[in-house]
C-alpha cells in the first residue's frame, strides 16, 4: 500500500511537471508573438533542464520556439554570434528528436531556418571581412561551418580571418581542424569585377556575389577551381606558432610543408630563423651560469649544443639560396652562421660569390 502511494505521488509530480512545462512553453510562445524575445528566452531557460525528460511533442515545441527566439535576437544584432549558435543548435535538436520519433512537426521549418541563417551568416562574415572586422568575420564563418560541416570553405575562411586579425590562438584552432580533416580546398571560388575600381574580387559564396551583382556593384562573374590548400594550411600553422614563440611546433609544420613542396622558400628561411631562436634560448641558459667547476662543465656542454643548433640551420639556408640565389636574408644569415662557427673558407666563398 505504501509503495502504491509513493508511485502515485511520483506519477502526480511528473504529471504536474509536464503540465507546467507545457504552460511555460505556451507563455514563451505568447511573449515571442508579442516581440518580447528576451523575456521569452528567460522563460525557456527556466525549464530547459527538464526538457530531456519531456514528451517528443514538447521537445519539438520547446526547441522550435527557442530557435525562433534566438534567431530573431541575432537578426537584431543582440549578441549575434552567440544567439545564432543557440538558434542553430535548437533547430538541429528538432531534426534529431523528430528523426528519432518519426513525428515531423517542425523539421521542414527548421531546415528552412537553418538555410536562411547560413546565408545571413555568410553574407555577414563577408561584410565584416571587407570592413576589417576580422574577429567578427571569423566567428560568423565558424558558426556557418558548425551549421553545415560539409561546407569546409567556411572553416578555412574562419582561419584566414583570424590570421588577418592576428588572433593566432583562434587561427591555430581552425587550421588544426582543417589539417585533421585533410582539407584541400578544391571547391569553387566566386569572382566578380568591382564596377567602380575595375578590380576583380573574390566572394565568400555564390549568394554573396549574386547579391552584390543584383545591387549593381559588380559585374563579369567568374568561377575558379583553385589548387590544393594543404600547403597553405601547414604554412599558416607554422607562421601562427612562430608568432606565439612556439618554435617546436613551428618547425614541425614548416618541415611538413617542405615535404609537400621542397622548393618552399618561406619554409627554409623560417626554419633557419627557428634554429636561431633556439640558439638564443641556449645562450640565455649559458649566461645564467657561474664559475664553479660544475657550472663550467654545464657551460661547455651547452656551448656544444648551441653550435649544433646553429649548424642545423645551414642546410635550410643553402636550400633557400638554391631556390633564390640572390635572396639577401638567406645570404646574410648564412654568412653570420659561417662566421659564428669559424667556417672561414665557406664564409669567403659565399662572400665572393655575391
Amino acid at each position: 500500500m505504501k509503495n502504491n502511494l509513493m508511485m502515485l505521488s511520483m506519477f502526480l509530480l511528473m504529471t504536474m511537471g509536464a503540465f507546467a512545462q507545457k504552460e511555460q512553453i505556451k507563455e514563451a510562445q505568447s511573449l515571442y508573438d508579442k516581440g518580447k524575445n528576451e523575456e521569452a528566452l528567460a522563460v525557456l531557460k527556466k525549464i530547459e533542464y527538464l526538457i530531456v525528460n519531456a514528451s517528443d511533442s514538447d521537445k519539438s515545441d520547446f526547441f522550435f520556439i527557442k530557435g525562433n527566439v534566438c534567431k530573431d535576437l541575432a537578426a537584431k544584432n543582440i549578441d549575434a554570434v552567440t544567439n545564432f549558435a543557440l538558434a542553430s543548435s535548437a533547430y538541429q535538436d528538432i531534426l534529431l528528436y523528430e528523426n528519432d520519433s518519426r513525428n515531423y512537426k517542425y523539421a521542414f521549418k527548421a531546415n528552412q531556418a537553418l538555410k536562411a541563417m547560413k546565408s545571413t551568416l555568410v553574407d555577414g562574415a563577408y561584410s565584416d571581412y571587407k570592413a576589417g572586422k576580422f574577429k567578427e568575420s571569423a566567428a560568423k564563418s565558424y558558426e556557418v561551418y558548425q551549421i553545415d560541416k560539409k561546407d569546409t570553405l567556411n572553416l578555412f575562411n574562419a582561419a584566414g580571418s583570424s590570421l588577418n586579425g592576428k588572433d593566432y590562438v583562434s587561427a591555430i584552432k581552425y587550421y588544426e581542424e582543417l589539417r585533421k580533416i585533410n582539407y584541400t580546398g578544391k571547391g569553387m571560388i566566386f569572382y566578380a569585377t568591382n564596377k567602380k575600381t575595375k578590380v576583380e574580387e573574390a566572394f565568400i559564396s555564390m549568394s554573396a556575389r549574386e547579391s552584390n551583382i543584383e545591387a549593381g556593384l559588380y559585374e563579369k562573374p567568374r568561377n575558379f577551381y583553385p589548387p590544393s590548400k594543404k600547403e597553405e594550411v601547414l604554412l599558416s600553422l607554422g607562421y601562427c606558432y612562430l608568432e606565439r614563440n612556439d618554435y617546436v611546433n613551428a618547425a614541425k609544420y614548416y618541415e611538413s610543408d617542405l615535404q609537400l613542396n621542397p622548393n618552399c622558400l618561406d619554409c627554409c628561411i623560417n626554419l633557419a630563423y627557428v634554429k636561431m631562436q633556439l640558439k638564443k634560448e641556449v645562450v640565455d641558459q649559458m649566461s645564467l651560469l657561474g664559475n664553479t667547476p660544475k657550472e663550467m662543465k654545464e657551460y661547455d656542454k651547452l656551448s656544444i649544443q648551441k653550435d649544433e643548433i646553429v649548424k642545423s640551420a645551414i642546410p635550410y639556408l643553402k636550400k633557400a639560396l638554391v631556390i633564390e640565389p640572390k635572396n639577401e636574408e638567406a645570404t646574410k644569415t648564412l654568412l653570420g652562421v659561417y662566421r659564428a662557427l669559424d667556417m672561414t673558407n665557406e664564409y669567403n666563398a659565399l662572400k665572393n660569390s655575391q
